[in-house]
């Protein structure tokens, strides 16, 4: 197993700052109940404010949002996600999701997964983070679907028989054994995008094709049925790592994908 990457702290404290400021704002305007985003104008009426204006938008779930994220954004610099090949605009769209599936009670762990497929499959490309204790948990290797593209991954389905990856976001379930040895249930929560997988048995298992070695031999690794498949000598650790109610949200900038899900908004 890696190593966790540990959290980088100068970047950490900067983000922190960004929270406490959010907090201390919002304790501000608690205590005294004005609203910071609408103040009254001399010789208006009581209560006369924008028809669309949020009457306590410091009380609503928004600003609970907005502190989630900054300061999850925060893992973002302190493990140096950039530097591994990970966007910022795709970390963040994780967190949208995964803090959507949170409040819905599916999610139900501090471990996000992202699988980036906008990279060829000769990177490392799955990144597995715990978001509470501030860890790379996993960088390593993932296939896509061998009709969805050789070294890269283009063409996205959810229908059975396809033999293509679906995007989106899952949630992962129990394990078993199957025939790809220990594997994992991914349950996918985005109707008509890749809510398919489980009877098409879109899983997570270990294969001999996900290593350097097949990289080395032609320039990429193997490819699988639609599972995103990991190096069998990690598999276990990741599976026992994720499992049972952790999100993975599967990224590609596929127009298609981003104009219809509507956890990335």
């Amino acid at each position: 197993m890696q190593k966790p990457i540990k959290l980088r702290l100068g970047k950490s404290l900067r983000f922190g700052l960004l929270v406490v400021i959010v907090c201390f704002q919002w304790s501000f305007s608690t205590s005294f109940s004005v609203s910071p985003l609408y103040l009254p104008v001399p010789g208006a009426v009581a209560n006369d404010a924008p028809p669309d204006a949020d009457p306590d938008p410091v009380h609503t779930g928004n600003f609970h949002k907005m502190a989630w994220s900054l300061a999850k954004m925060a893992v973002y610099d302190s493990l140096g996600l950039e530097d591994l090949g990970l966007s910022r605009s795709v970390f963040q769209m994780a967190l949208r999701g995964m803090e959507k599936l949170q409040h819905t009670g599916l999610v139900k762990t501090s471990i996000l997964s992202i699988v980036d497929f906008s990279k060829p499959s000769s990177q490392k490309r799955l990144f597995i983070i715990d978001l509470e204790s501030y860890q790379l948990l996993f960088n390593t290797l993932v296939a896509h679907g061998m009709a969805s593209g050789k070294e890269m991954a283009s063409i996205f389905s959810n229908k059975s028989g396809s033999h293509k990856s679906s995007l989106g976001f899952y949630v992962t379930g129990q394990t078993y054994q199957g025939s790809n040895g220990y594997s994992l249930k991914l349950s996918g929560v985005e109707k008509g995008i890749n809510d398919y997988a489980m009877r098409r048995a879109i899983v997570m298992h270990g294969a001999d094709y996900v290593s350097e070695s097949w990289v080395d031999m032609q320039g990429y690794i193997g490819r699988s049925q639609g599972c995103p498949a990991v190096p069998p000598e990690l598999s276990r650790p990741i599976i026992d790592e994720i499992k049972d109610g952790s999100c993975l949200f599967i990224y590609h900038p596929n127009s298609s994908y981003r104009t219809r899900s509507r956890l990335i908004r």
